[in-house]
């Protein structure tokens, strides 16, 4: 897969592009649905399957302090569109330039003028352009001028929802990790760099791998059984994620202990890859009470993988 760091500044044109557009954060079941009449499209053609894909968030740019928390990060979500057959993507960055552009100026500069585009497929809700003017009918209206065809797909409905970003974000802030993983497609991931802790854990006999993560949307705070995917291999894992009240901690940490695991892996980039929440976040009354409650967490999760 191509990938095209800021198409503004690329020369770089493919054949025959078939043009999808959108955020694509956690590249869900909606997503897939668009992705893969994308595909379909462009084979038929013997062309090229596009993402114009925007970097930060539009929401990240107009209203940073009320960003959305995200599914993916950018090395994730490229990882999602390979996955999916897709050929190139484009990263437009979302800056007041592109924020000001008219929705006409838009599909000159930047879907014709870059892309390229000869074909375009949209999700159902498409809108882009200053104020988001431009949408679906724009675009046919546009086609007729420069000679693409568009065509919407529309949403995905499970169990009577329209799968979303925005309601899977919701679906792991409740710790449903079910409902998440029926609108991705997969369960839900969590990729981080692991840095160096308080050393708490060791204290209490299971060390913890503590995570920053890549991207902002983390499960609801508690513990879970999980699997750390790491240098190709799975290991089974305890997760909490929460305060770690027991112990005094302010902010939100993922910790991460991998069952029959001692190496040192600080400074290594993980993904955790969550299973089952099998509690709430508890504050013991002693560290003696917590590692009691630890070393049930993970004979549960040794249960739960055997």
């Amino acid at each position: 897969m191509e990938v095209v760091q800021d198409v503004k500044e690329s020369a770089q044109s493919f054949p025959s592009v078939v043009l999808t557009m959108g955020s694509f954060d956690g590249v869900h079941r909606g997503h897939q649905r668009v992705l893969a009449e994308l595909l379909r499209q462009a084979r038929s053609v013997g062309g090229t399957a596009a993402v114009l894909t925007m970097r930060p968030h539009p929401r990240e740019f107009f209203a940073p302090d009320h960003a959305p928390n995200l599914l993916t990060s950018d090395v994730k979500k490229l990882e999602l569109l390979e996955r999916a057959g897709v050929d190139v993507v484009f990263f437009l960055t979302f800056d007041e330039a592109t924020a000001s552009m008219a929705p006409g100026e838009f599909v000159e500069a930047i879907i014709h003028g870059k892309c390229h585009a000869v074909q375009m497929v949209v999700g159902h809700d498409c809108r882009f352009g200053k104020d988001g003017a431009g949408d679906y009918e724009f675009l046919v209206e546009m086609g007729r001028r420069h000679g693409h065809k568009v065509t919407r797909v529309p949403a995905f409905i499970i169990d009577g929802e329209r799968v979303s970003s925005t309601l899977i974000r919701e679906r792991l802030l409740e710790g449903d990790l079910a409902q998440a993983e029926a609108f991705l497609g997969r369960k839900y991931s969590v990729v981080g760099e692991v840095i160096a802790g308080r050393g708490i854990g060791v204290e209490l006999g299971f060390a913890t791998a503590n995570i920053v993560p890549h991207h902002t949307a983390v499960p609801a705070q508690g513990v879970y059984a999980a699997e750390v995917l790491m240098n190709g291999r799975r290991y089974p894992a305890a997760v909490n994620i929460g305060i770690a009240p027991t112990i005094r901690h302010q902010d939100t940490v993922v910790e991460a202990h991998l069952l029959d695991f001692d190496e040192d892996i600080r400074g290594r980039v993980i993904e955790i890859v969550f299973h089952k929440r099998l509690r709430p976040e508890k504050k013991f009354s002693s560290h003696q009470e917590l590692s009691v409650a630890i070393r049930r967490d993970v004979q549960a999760v040794r249960e739960y993988f055997s």
